[in-house]
């Protein structure tokens, strides 16, 4: 399992943009290449093991994803660029928000220790996962 996987132990948080929003869940992959280039990849079923609630007042604007390693934020948009500036300007906004660092610090902190993945090359909409180690937070 890359540290990118959402696999066991890990928790996905997805912003509702509507009242009263419905989820659903598809296109699972059992293994998938970074990036995915050319539409293929291990389709599998999706099993969920767990519930879903909404956080009120917690309020994120992209989905974030946490790991038993890393933390991750996502980004998505037609330029592969601007998908980056998304997934990075997302995790910019959890350090922030989560760690009590200024802006200019935890950019700089980003700069040294965050990856950017790209997860989503082979449709119009790419995407970038953002990663940063939890361990780096440890004292």
């Amino acid at each position: 399992m890359d540290n990118h996987d959402l696999g066991a132990g890990s928790t996905l948080y997805l912003p509702v943009h509507v009242p009263g929003a419905l989820l659903s869940l598809s296109d699972g992959h059992a293994v998938q290449g970074d990036g995915e280039v050319c539409l293929a990849a291990v389709e599998t079923s999706l099993k969920r093991r767990d519930t879903s609630h909404c956080a009120q007042g917690n309020r994120i604007g992209w989905p974030r994803a946490e790991t038993p390693t890393h933390y991750m934020t996502m980004g998505f948009d037609e330029d592969l660029n601007q998908a980056a500036k998304i997934a990075t300007r997302e995790m910019l906004n959890f350090i922030v928000e989560t760690k009590g660092l200024s802006r200019e610090d935890a950019y700089m902190l980003l700069s040294a220790t965050m990856d950017l993945v790209v997860t989503q090359a082979v449709d119009g909409v790419k995407g970038i996962h953002a990663l940063v180690p939890k361990g780096i937070f440890q004292k």
